[in-house]
């Protein structure tokens, strides 16, 4: 099933339900998918599984950044709503590999492209997009290769 029927049978359980929280939750995600669309037709290019993921990485990356003003604001609520959100939207996401293991990969994706300097970062980068896919958080992994390269 993919993550847009997903979401949209995910909203349709909360408005029966009555959870009204979740409701908005989802419907940001889904005015996301929307504004993905949107800017697609543009170009007349499909919106992918990757590029919804992208996006949903992308709403929890401006979420924590606001989680970070609020906690200096002292406004727990607001913190408490954004890191509901939060996990509402790492929950269509799908599992990112564990430390060891990307540490690993990384180690064989350096190997694999005779990296040896912060000019190869890119090709490194590519290869663990391409083993790991929509599963990758690229933040994550870029600090990581940076720490080996460096």
């Amino acid at each position: 099933m993919s993550i847009r029927v997903r979401i949209m049978d995910d909203l349709k359980s909360a408005m029966k339900a009555g959870q009204s929280e979740r409701v908005q939750q989802l419907r940001a995600i889904t005015a996301k998918i929307k504004d993905l669309d949107v800017a697609a037709r543009a170009t007349k290019a499909e919106v992918d599984e990757t590029a919804i993921l992208m996006a949903l990485r992308s709403m929890i990356k401006s979420r924590t950044e606001s989680v970070a003003l609020y906690k200096q604001g002292n406004r727990p609520e607001l913190v408490e709503k954004e890191e509901k959100e939060i996990a509402l939207i790492e929950s269509y996401l799908p599992a990112e590999p564990d430390d060891e293991a990307l540490k690993a990969a990384i180690a064989e994706a350096v190997s694999e492209t005779g990296a040896s300097s912060m000019k190869d970062m890119g090709r490194v980068m590519a290869v663990l997009k391409e083993r790991f896919g929509a599963a990758l958080n690229a933040g994550k992994a870029s600090g990581l290769v940076k720490a080996q390269l460096g």
